[in-house]
């Protein structure tokens, strides 16, 4: 669709919706915490007369709700905080913004009350929201609070494995899921080979996962979108937070640059194991190292009252080493640039310019080998996002995006002296345009609807080499193109449509329809992300990904609100899916495209939430119970077999306590049912060597998995300029061996045997941390 023809669809269709919003006045503004100054996203709005049309606040704290002339309460809430009302006389449009104090955990009953029920009246399903305070306060590995090992517990987000941060979701491969940070892409979401997260939870302030209707304003991946949003900066006064713990501390500053006006805030951490090595007196371990370190800054400035500008920024790098042998540096850079306008209000606007690259940087030395291999992707991206309220029943969001893919598969140096030979892989280009509209409608008090449409075009470009293959993946034609020449262009339309309806005030149910389509693909031959994964772009030889997706649900909250329960059932029919050859070669292969094979896949499911959201003990149960499988003519006979992620069941259990004042315990349990591996099943004698031979991918279970983590804080001293706590946590409580991976080797008592090695990475794993801020 052409620019001007699809602004014309727009205008023709916004006509109808414009003109509902005659005759009523808008009282709008910004909702804020009032003794930082950040703005509050998800907080509800409403007018008591009118309960049933009830708002909430956008990703900046911008709410607008509207009426027709008259007086009214307005009330406004948000989970944590006190309620807030003010009379509001709406004889003409009226700008008003709002400060919310936070309330204790023991006062958060009678404060979200207030609130309305958004997860059983809103349309969307499969979202998941985390709060920051419940991840402080669960058990992790290493005490270090991580937001993606918090993920896990949810239903239908399943762990890349052991102490791994890695996750998929609902069947999705892992780089099948979007991850933004301040709407950066994030393509190495881990440090450590997969340990740890990059998202530092100091820094961090919202973070919304969607698993099910994935809202028009977002595309590019096919299972999920996991937008994590960073704290702004407190523009009221100087604070200073932190922790030390075990092998890793956090230090981090905010204030304002001009009170109440602009503010700043900068987050860094680093791991010390390396410190540890090199008090070692083995040579060969005091040399090695293994560290990494990231960095978040932030600042924002408002200017006049329509116009607020935002930067915020990321950088973290992970350094592995064995001694002058072995290395790899790998990390993560992303930027962005924003600014918001409010143009009146209904008509609400962000532009960003962002910056995003992952890159890795291995080196091998070996005799006289010295080899040096590098990698990178990087996106230039601009977004232009709005929003139109025209009434409480009535919001729609409209936009473009635009992103210059480039991608760097491999750079090979060697020494004069080494054997191998230097090798450049060409670099690949494209570009990646979208432009979507949704509309937010309430038909009646029970039934509200969202639909929306997104059009993406992906142009591959010059300059370089392609190549067509045979069935036998043998290169039999080259296309050369010059720089800025169209290679190939693919278009995919992606509807997206969800409802709810309400049963009673307190329970609903949903249905929904998307459509999804990545053209980054992930090239992985393992069941969790290494930091040397490949990625591709979509090309003449490597289609777009498609997912289409419905769901349906039944919702629940009683108790005024603070229970919490759903119900989901999915299936997801996955196209044109990539998987390797058996013995596919996919690091510093030119034809790495003709490693790949290209084929079908589904996931089905039925996931159950159950959770306690307020008082001294809250907490919850997730259940998943799924299906994950793919179909490749080349791979196992054209028949459908299990994706290596695929699970059967997958079991969490959370529990938070407040006992008393000063201690808070937790706990949590984690069981899963072993996923879908490919053993030998046989072997066979080699010029005096034993091989091994397989038959069927993914026909054989690991174990099943399980675990019990349990932590306790102490509250330290407290006083108005100074806070601090310990927290304590054991990992895997009960010692159990969860395998890792399983390897098969000759027995050496009895060559004519088989002996099967299983490697658990951890039994028991205590940790303590002082955390502090002042």
């Amino acid at each position: 669709m052409q620019p001007k023809r699809f602004v014309f669809f727009l205008y023709i269709w916004l006509l109808p919706v414009m003109a509902s919003a005659q005759g009523r006045h808008v009282v709008s503004g910004t909702i804020r915490d009032r003794q930082s100054g950040e703005t509050l996203i998800g907080a509800s709005v409403m007018l008591m007369e009118i309960p049933y049309a009830a708002v909430v606040s956008n990703s900046y704290g911008f709410y607008s709700i509207s009426a027709f002339p008259g007086r009214y309460t307005l009330v406004v809430s948000f989970s944590g905080y006190t309620s807030d009302s003010i009379a509001v006389d709406l004889a003409k449009d009226t700008s008003i913004s709002i400060t919310l104090d936070a309330g204790s955990r023991q006062l958060q009953e009678a404060i979200v009350t207030a609130g309305r029920n958004n997860n059983v009246t809103k349309p969307l399903m499969g979202v998941q929201k985390l709060s920051i305070s419940e991840i402080k306060d669960l058990p992790v590995l290493f005490g270090e609070k991580d937001i993606l090992k918090t993920l896990q517990l949810l239903p239908g987000v399943q762990s890349a494995g052991d102490g791994n941060s890695g996750f998929f979701v609902r069947g999705g491969n892992t780089d099948q899921n979007l991850i933004l940070l301040d709407e950066a892409t994030v393509y190495n979401p881990s440090h450590l080979l997969g340990f740890f997260s990059t998202f530092n939870s100091d820094a961090i302030k919202d973070v919304t996962l969607y698993k099910g209707a994935t809202p028009a304003e977002y595309g590019g991946r096919l299972s999920s979108v996991l937008d994590v949003k960073m704290n702004d900066g407190n523009n009221k006064e100087f604070h200073a937070s932190g922790g030390i713990g075990l092998i890793s501390s956090r230090l981090n500053i905010e204030g304002p640059i001009e009170k109440d006006k602009s503010s700043f805030i900068v987050s860094a951490r680093r791991t010390y194991a390396d410190v540890f090595l090199k008090l070692s007196k083995d040579t060969s371990t005091n040399q090695n190292s293994l560290y990494f370190y990231d960095i978040n800054a932030k600042a924002n400035i408002r200017v006049g009252a329509k116009d607020h500008i935002y930067f915020s920024g990321y950088f973290g790098k992970d350094n592995l080493g064995f001694g002058n042998t072995f290395g790899i540096d790998y990390g993560n850079v992303t930027g962005t640039l924003r600014w918001n306008h409010i143009f009146n209000s209904r008509l609400f606007s962000n532009t960003s310019l962002i910056y995003s690259k992952y890159n890795y940087d291995i080196r091998i030395n070996s005799g006289n080998n010295n080899i040096g291999i590098t990698s990178y992707i990087k996106d230039l991206h601009f977004k232009e996002d709005m929003q139109y309220y025209a009434n409480a029943s009535n919001k729609v969001n409209f936009g473009i995006d635009v992103i210059q893919h480039t991608t760097s598969p491999g750079v090979i140096s060697a020494s004069e002296t080494s054997s191998f030979n230097p090798l450049h892989l060409q670099d690949k280009h494209a570009l990646e345009s979208s432009a979507y509209f949704s509309h937010d409608l309430s038909l009646s008090r029970r039934l509200n609807i969202n639909y929306g449409l997104r059009a993406t075009a992906f142009t591959i470009m010059g300059p370089g080499d392609f190549y067509a293959y045979d069935k036998a993946g043998n290169a039999v034609d080259t296309f050369t193109y010059a720089s800025g020449k169209v290679v190939k262009s693919y278009f995919n339309l992606e509807p997206r449509f969800s409802a709810s309806y309400k049963l009673t005030a307190g329970s609903s149910i949903k249905v929904a329809y998307t459509r999804t389509t990545q053209n980054l693909h992930l090239l992985s031959n393992s069941t969790s992300a290494n930091p040397t994964d490949v990625w591709i772009p979509s090309s003449n030889n490597v289609r777009p990904e498609l997912a289409d997706q419905v769901s349906a649900g039944y919702y629940r909250n009683f108790h005024d609100n603070q229970y919490e329960l759903s119900s989901e059932l999915y299936y997801r029919d996955l196209k044109n899916q990539i998987d390797y050859k058996n013995g596919a070669q996919l690091i510093a292969n030119e034809n790495v495209e003709s490693q790949v094979v290209f084929g079908k896949g589904r996931a089905y499911g039925w996931e159950l939430f159950f959770k306690k959201k307020y008082g001294k003990f809250n907490g919850w149960v997730s259940y998943t119970l799924s299906r994950t499988e793919r179909q490749f003519s080349e791979i196992n006979n054209g028949s459908y077999f299990p994706a290596n992620q695929d699970r059967t069941h997958n079991l969490s259990i959370v529990g938070i306590y407040k006992a008393g004042k000063k201690w808070t315990l937790s706990a949590d349990f984690t069981y899963y049912s072993g996923n879908a591996v490919t053993w030998p099943t046989g072997k066979y004698e080699v010029n005096g060597q034993i091989a091994f031979l397989y038959s069927q991918r993914n026909t054989y279970r690991m174990p099943a998995y399980h675990r019990l983590d349990v932590g306790a804080t102490l509250q330290g001293k407290k006083t108005k300029k100074f806070d601090s706590n310990w927290n304590f946590s054991i990992y895997n409580l009960y010692g159990r061996e969860n395998p890792y991976s399983i390897t098969f080797e000759q027995d050496p008592d009895n060559p004519s045997r088989t002996r099967a090695l299983q490697y658990a990475l951890f039994r028991w794993v205590p940790s303590v941390t002082y955390n502090f801020k002042f």
